[in-house]
């Protein structure tokens, strides 16, 4: 629906385009293949074409002979059959070598791929209306503004060059005949390949083209794009991505401070807030880490690798994160409750057993879950 109204102003996302290659809706052009499949054919022609005219001769040859073999057991097919396994490594090769060019022509657009669900059938692919559409619409238009560019330029090259090699060629006539076919061929590959670059320059043009109407047919509203990121945003696969890339961010710059806590105190799952009182430096406790969702969790997969107690102290867990800063000692008012939840943790640390003791708040630090003071 969002794409259906509103002005289409934004660059397609790249959700936007995998989802248009899937219905192939890539990066196509008719000119730059054919240019590229006549180009690579003309090539062929320079280099293999000797081989060709030589098994066409062969083939004439051997379809002009005529023996008492031919007559005692007649066979019309056996010429056929010779002329074919004569003619077949030419037109194998060169059925390979536009093969590859047709292939290297989409893969140079970056659209190479095989989508099986563009071969079932489709009712708008015989409809006559939709052909009529498509002959008739602007597309219909535009292809033929092309036809009658390649139809004008194609032709203007191909007389200018048959004009310019019609001088030479008078003078061929005093010639021996393999230096006349020689220079004739010669003529005809120029020609060829000029006609070939004509076809490029063509291709020049049209890609662009094709490009723009592309991003043009790609682009989306506003609306199309904040609701595809509430839909990618909103899929579990997506938000467990995020949040683990999070976790790994934050665990790099909090795996030194975590590792050198005594103690973490947890709400359990929403905060969690790391301890340090090393009796030799700190006068008080400090707090060296602390968060709360997604850095909660971090701090926690910190503390157990580095095997550092966890405890759940909710209420506390609350007030140290509502009432210290990271790199700061905790308030007077909190001493208490953590001077008894360190002496716990000492003494498992020296004997194992026993579960934590209740800890009491002080009233001046009580907090919810949104740090509104409570009563």
């Amino acid at each position: 629906m969002s794409e259906e109204f509103g002005e289409k102003t934004e660059a397609p996302t790249p959700k936007r385009k995998k989802d248009a290659a899937e219905k192939g809706d890539v990066l196509r052009s008719k000119e730059f293949a054919t240019a590229l499949v006549v180009m690579a054919g003309c090539a062929w022609l320079a280099l293999a074409g000797p081989s060709l005219i030589g098994a066409c001769k062969a083939v004439m040859a051997s379809s002009f002979q005529f023996g008492r073999a031919d007559i005692e057991n007649f066979s019309p097919f056996r010429p056929l059959l010779d002329s074919g396994w004569k003619l077949a490594p030419s037109i194998i090769s060169l059925f390979a070598v536009t093969l590859v060019a047709a292939i290297l022509s989409q893969a140079g657009l970056g659209s190479l791929s095989f989508n099986s669900t563009l071969l079932a059938p489709k009712a708008s692919r015989i409809n006559p209306a939709s052909g009529l559409k498509r002959i008739f619409g602007p597309q219909g238009w535009m292809e033929l503004g092309k036809s009658l560019l390649k139809v004008i330029l194609l032709g203007s090259i191909g007389a200018y060059m048959l004009w310019k090699a019609s001088k030479a060629s008078i003078g061929l006539v005093s010639s021996d005949i393999n230096g006349a076919i020689g220079a004739l061929g010669d003529s005809l590959m120029t020609i060829l390949f000029v006609m070939a670059g004509g076809l490029l320059i063509i291709a020049g043009i049209d890609l662009p083209i094709q490009i723009l109407r592309l991003l043009g047919k790609l682009r989306m509203t506003k609306q199309a794009v904040r609701d595809e990121h509430k839909e990618t945003e909103g899929s579990p696969e997506a938000k467990g991505a995020i949040r683990q890339r999070q976790r790994e961010v934050m665990k790099r710059g909090m795996r030194k401070a975590v590792a050198g806590a005594h103690v973490v105190l947890t709400n359990p799952t929403h905060f969690a807030v790391a301890l340090r009182y090393d009796r030799g430096s700190d006068q008080v406790p400090v707090v060296v880490a602390k968060g709360r969702g997604v850095m909660a969790l971090a701090i926690r997969e910190l503390a157990g690798e580095s095997q550092v107690p966890i405890l759940e102290y909710p209420a506390i867990a609350r007030a140290l994160y509502y009432t210290s800063r990271e790199g700061q000692e905790i308030r007077d008012d909190l001493y208490q409750a953590i001077a008894t939840i360190l002496a716990f943790v000492f003494g498992i640390n020296a004997q194992a057993g026993g579960s934590p003791p209740p800890v009491p708040v002080p009233q001046t630090a009580r907090f919810d879950e949104n740090g509104v003071k409570q009563a």
